[in-house]
């Protein structure tokens, strides 16, 4: 066990003028299962990197373990999966190696495979299992969920819950539940670390803001009844300061002496109110600072004619002679919200793409209502280039509208001016997300709409399905978002263990 000291730490971009962390200081233990949570673009991966000391900043970030950075950086070409791994970590026996594996429910046999001939799920869980085998090493494992199913994220959140020692970034909820025993949050203004898990800690933000919020309007009132008191006693000291010098309306000179008393007895209670005001002015700034706000977000689907948008049957889809799902039967109905499940590689984007209109070659049938409006969220973000008023009058949607969802998605007004390019990934999905609430479609179809979404913004997509209740086929793998927002599910796995176990009770 040891600490790592972060002190004074500031940092900004190069030609940028707003520092993304500055003057902040906290430290954590190497024990600790630490969820790293946040808005995004608050820079949770500009710390890891920090962190890895890859940017130059002020302040001092002390530590006596060496950080690993995950995802690896690995030039596969056409290397074996184990060679790969012991250029990362020689030290390891492979005893130690299979152990980790088996944690994972990973075969032995990837380790004799081509590395690049892994799926994504697969060189996720050897790159943590070598990356965990290394000694005084800390983990900086950096959303490692997005290439996951729902079955490969329980296995992998189950993984690290027996390790110690990393910050994990991470935006489902039930993953870092299981796994975490502290988090790590980057405010509007600063960065805590917390013990418990997330939803600990998001019942403790929620407790905090509601503090905040009700101090803010107490003390509101407090400052709008002294400056009336202020006020008061001032206009009272001036007025009885005037009458030393009249006359009393029987003739008598007043006494000077009491009069200015009084006077200077009122001017001190107004200063007094004015005091006060004061330090409930200083105690109110305080406040707020970290409210995260999150506005509820609005969508309108358009009515269809029928009750049925959608018919598939005994659907199969080929890429040339490769059949990725086979005979899947489906309908979507006005007012469904169906999920499209199952392992990575089982058909879910092929049979969304070719809903939507790409050349896939298929058999059995599919009839898609006539007329039927359709809008789309694509799993890729890489094309997004320029600025968001020719991405919105290109799109043909309306540009007010599209910058209002996305400021409820806490988008900046800075952040409009910049070329998407150079957006973060979570921020580029919102883009994606955004142009979609803004059309006008009777079905809205999701290809892992979450990936890289901040957790809050998470929520708000949450609220606002269940609130509108649009009719939708989409891909998801956050098992909190399904079962808050999926009416049904389709296990194209399941589809596909069945087929295969029907083929061997036919055989001889």
């Amino acid at each position: 066990m040891s600490l790592i000291n972060i002190i004074d730490l500031t940092f900004s971009y190069e030609g940028s003028y707003e520092n993304i962390f500055e003057n902040v200081s906290f430290q954590i233990d190497t024990d600790w299962k630490l969820g790293f949570t946040g808005r995004n673009g608050r820079g949770k991966t500009t710390f890891l990197k920090l962190l890895m000391g890859e940017y130059e900043y002020s302040g001092t970030i002390s530590a006596s373990v060496t950080f690993d950075y995950f995802p690896f950086p690995v030039q596969a070409g056409r290397k074996n999966t184990l060679d790969i791994l012991r250029g990362i970590n020689a030290d390891f026996e492979d005893w130690e190696l299979q152990r980790e594996l088996s944690l994972l429910e990973v075969g032995e046999d990837v380790l004799h495979r081509p590395f690049e001939t892994l799926s994504n799920g697969e060189q996720t869980k050897v790159l943590l299992a070598v990356l965990f085998l290394q000694d005084n090493h800390f983990l900086l494992i950096d959303e490692p969920t997005n290439h996951l199913d729902v079955n490969a994220r329980k296995i992998v959140s189950d993984y690290l819950k027996s390790k110690k020692g990393f910050i994990l970034v991470s935006h489902d909820r039930a993953f870092l539940d299981n796994c975490i025993d502290h988090i790590l949050s980057i405010n509007k203004t600063n960065i805590e670390v917390q013990k418990g898990n997330f939803s600990s800690w998001l019942y403790n933000k929620k407790l905090q803001d509601e503090y905040e919020l009700a101090e803010n309007e107490k003390l509101k009132r407090e400052i709008q009844r002294l400056s009336q008191a202020a006020r008061r006693t001032a206009g009272w000291s001036q007025k009885a300061e005037k009458t030393k010098f009249g006359r009393h309306n029987s003739g008598v000179k007043p006494d000077k002496g009491y009069v200015g008393h009084k006077a200077a007895k009122m001017m001190k209670r107004s200063k007094v109110a004015e005091a006060r005001r004061q330090k409930a002015v200083e105690k109110k700034a305080k406040l707020l600072k970290n409210i995260e706000t999150a506005d509820p977000l609005s969508i309108k689907p358009l009515k269809y004619h029928t009750g049925r948008m959608i018919e598939a049957k005994e659907l199969s889809i080929y890429y040339g002679d490769n059949e990725v799902c086979a005979d899947v039967s489906f309908t979507v109905n006005c007012g469904d919200r169906i999920a499209l499940t199952g392992k990575n590689g089982s058909g879910k984007s092929s049979i969304l793409k070719l809903l939507i209109g790409d050349k896939i070659s298929f058999r059995g049938e599919l009839r898609v209502g006539s007329n039927l409006q359709l809008s789309y969220v694509p799993q890729d973000t890489s094309f997004l280039q320029g600025s968001l008023t020719e991405f919105a009058r290109s799109s043909g949607i309306d540009e007010s509208l599209f910058k209002t969802i996305l400021r409820k998605l806490d988008f900046s007004r800075e952040q409009f001016e910049k070329d998407m390019r150079f957006f973060s990934d979570g921020q580029k999905k919102k883009v994606l997300l955004a142009r979609s609430l803004c059309e006008r479609a009777h079905l809205y179809i999701w290809d892992e709409p979450l990936n890289y979404i901040d957790v809050l913004s998470r929520m708000q997509i949450e609220e606002l399905i269940l609130r509108h209740r649009p009719t939708m086929l989409f891909v998801e793998h956050d098992s909190s978002f399904l079962s808050a927002v999926a009416t049904k599910r389709i296990d194209l796995s399941l589809l596909a263990a069945k087929k295969k176990q029907n083929v061997f009770d036919i055989c001889p």
